[in-house]
């Protein structure tokens, strides 16, 4: 193996990790959102929320039954646009 390509390995190898690193910081970040958001809002703060109504329901109840599954769907498309614009930093996009 050649010095060039050893060094073009080594290259692609540490790319790979930022790449991963990045992408795992990523799902962390998310999932602490969704986390806070089912947890805070559908049980923490439930008293508060429930002084709210809607369709006749506590909007406490809402976010425990509805609310943490609606953030998780945005939050899956906002992963989609952020892996679009990393696949294509680290040019691994299909």
């Amino acid at each position: 193996m050649t010095q060039q390509t050893q060094a073009r390995q080594t290259q692609a190898t540490g790319s790979m990790r930022d790449y991963w690193r990045r992408n795992v910081g990523y799902m962390a970040v998310l999932l602490a959102i969704w986390a806070a958001v089912s947890y805070g809002c559908g049980i923490v703060f439930v008293e508060p929320l429930n002084a709210v109504t809607i369709g006749g329901f506590p909007l406490g109840f809402w976010f425990a039954q509805q609310g943490s599954i609606f953030v998780f769907v945005v939050l899956i498309f906002v992963y989609y646009l952020l892996m679009l614009r990393l696949d294509r930093k680290y040019d691994v996009h299909e």
